[in-house]
């Protein structure tokens, strides 16, 4: 590993343990993140495009360094802003934090990735040999692997960058709508009745049937591939 490696290494290990620091436990758990949502509505009704930026870049960070809390992020965000803004906010920040993930693996850690990895890098490689991108797609609709682990895997194969950044973004957008919309329904809860309310028994309802949907569309799309 040349010097330039090991230096990038170092501020990827580096970031990522002052964004573990920084992020307590608990921090981005659902019940902390409601206790806070009333002060982070005025400080955004206050500063919009600060906040937008804001909301941006940690969620980016969050998902490009693998740390436990985005699926409660976007439920915040979510609750936090207009449903448009924030799907589309949620889908660019978490496309853009896969693929820097990708990155890393693809240039700065793919000798740690193949050592850790090779049982998973195999079902991998046979997939993309076969589907190619396809194959990408199917996992971020049923994945087979975590979040983070798809981007660490992707980054040993191939696949283009710019066509990750697309198979992925268009693969996650139903999750991120239906998420994004279930928090929207949860920063509307102020009492026990609340819950009760036809918005959240359709968002729920949507998260429910979210699995079900997914397999259904992915034993349709791999049908008509072959």
């Amino acid at each position: 590993m040349n010097i330039r490696k090991t230096l990038l290494l170092c501020a990827l290990g580096g970031a990522f343990i002052v964004g573990a620091a920084w992020l307590a436990p608990d921090l981005l758990s659902f019940a902390s993140l409601k206790h806070h949502q009333q002060a982070l509505s005025e400080a955004i009704a206050a500063h919009p495009l600060l906040s937008v930026a804001l909301g941006f870049a940690v969620y980016v960070g969050v998902t490009a360094l693998s740390i436990p809390g985005a699926a409660a992020l976007t439920l915040l965000i979510g609750a936090l802003f207009p449903l448009w803004l924030a799907v589309v906010l949620v889908s660019f920040a978490s496309t853009l934090g896969a693929t820097l993930a990708m990155l890393a693996s693809r240039y700065l850690l793919r000798d740690w990735v193949q050592r850790r990895f090779a049982r998973q890098m195999q079902t991998v490689n046979r997939g993309m040999a076969r589907d190619g991108a396809r194959y990408l797609f199917a996992l971020r609709l049923m994945p087979l692997f975590p979040f983070f682990l798809v981007n660490l895997l992707a980054g040993l194969t191939r696949l283009g960058v710019v066509r990750y950044w697309w198979v992925s973004q268009l693969a996650m957008l139903p999750a991120t709508i239906v998420f994004v919309n279930a928090g929207r329904e949860l920063g509307n809860v102020a009492s026990l009745h609340d819950i009760l309310s036809p918005g959240m028994a359709i968002a729920f309802t949507l998260l429910g049937l979210l699995p079900l949907a997914t397999r259904r569309l992915l034993s349709r799309f791999t049908s008509s591939a072959h």
